[in-house]
């Protein structure tokens, strides 16, 4: 019997997202034609696979069962056809699907794209958002090609890369009448803050950091991405402790001023992960170099530019 391959990676795009909306989009076709290819999987796996609910599409038991094993068939055929395959990124043409928390999105990203401006133009990404739970980013089950974040506790079929440590630093708006070329901790104690709470370990990390040096904050407001830390430090005199690369794409600001933090709060890890299936892809190998070596120039740039008449220490390497 012959069973058409093609069929395989729209199972597994139905299981991401869940809609054929959006596995249609993922995937570069249109709606009819995954309608249609959903029709043929069901008939050759004999199964519904997906059940319409309220909230979306749901799999059936004998979808969950299989996902798995489809997404290592996929894998070992990726690696017996893709391996032997050369990869030009000056001619590639794809659609890439990278799962990034808010600091990876905010603070590699940037720079990310730029680099495939330069060197792959005609390669696409669609940002997929990664909170705490891998099994919904795709990555686990090969849909999504990498994940950015804090990596704990990964599965078997997960590769995690180690790609270097940040820092922390605060920021207080210019101006501030109660900071001057440096920031103490008395100081810091007295001013309220804002604090950034990203989904993960990140945040369990800082309170984790600030308990250890016995330091406190008065927490003014809590929000959900550093995107919305700049305006409020800016229009009030309030502190905030971000990572330093997220420090330093806001240091353009001449509204803002960033200072080491009042103690040494550590540094925190940055991963990338994919699926093994991945793993001997010419395609994905380039791209998994490629951010890698983004992440190590801009860690490699030293400690966040430092408020004028502050001390200046020796980047740590």
């Amino acid at each position: 019997m012959r069973y058409d391959l093609n069929l395989l990676p729209v199972f597994l795009a139905l299981m991401e997202e869940r809609s054929v909306t959006r596995a249609a989009e993922r995937l570069g076709t249109t709606q009819p034609a995954l309608s249609n290819a959903l029709t043929r999987l069901r008939t050759l796996l004999q199964d519904p696979l997906f059940v319409r609910e309220r909230y979306g599409m749901q799999p059936t038991a004998r979808a969950l069962a299989l996902a798995p094993q489809i997404a290592q068939a996929l894998g070992v055929l990726d690696g017996i056809v893709l391996g032997q395959q050369a990869f030009d990124p000056a001619s590639a043409d794809q659609l890439v699907t990278i799962a990034a928390n808010s600091y990876m999105e905010f603070a590699l990203m940037p720079a990310i794209v730029a680099r495939l401006r330069e060197q792959a133009p005609g390669m696409r990404l669609r940002l997929a958002p990664y909170g705490t739970d891998l099994a919904e980013t795709g990555v686990v089950s090969g849909t999504t090609a990498l994940v950015l974040g804090r990596i704990v506790d990964a599965p078997d079929n997960l590769v995690v890369q180690h790609l270097g440590d940040d820092g922390l630093a605060c920021m207080v708006r210019a101006g501030h009448p109660e900071v001057g070329t440096r920031l103490t901790k008395k100081v810091y104690e007295q001013l309220r803050h804002v604090n950034v709470l990203p989904p993960g370990r990140l945040r369990a990390g800082l309170f984790q950091a600030l308990e250890r040096q016995g330091l406190k904050r008065e927490v003014a407001v809590s929000v959900t991405h550093f995107l919305a830390v700049p305006e409020m430090v800016a229009m009030t005199d309030y502190c905030t402790t971000l990572p330093q690369l997220i420090c330093r794409r806001l240091a353009h600001d001449t509204r803002l001023r960033v200072l080491p933090a009042p103690a040494d709060l550590g540094r925190f890890p940055l991963h990338m992960g994919w699926h093994v299936r991945y793993r001997d892809d010419p395609a994905h190998r380039w791209l998994r170099t490629l951010v890698a070596q983004v992440a190590q120039e801009l860690l490699g740039e030293g400690a966040v530019p430092l408020a004028a008449g502050a001390p200046r220490k020796r980047a740590r390497r």
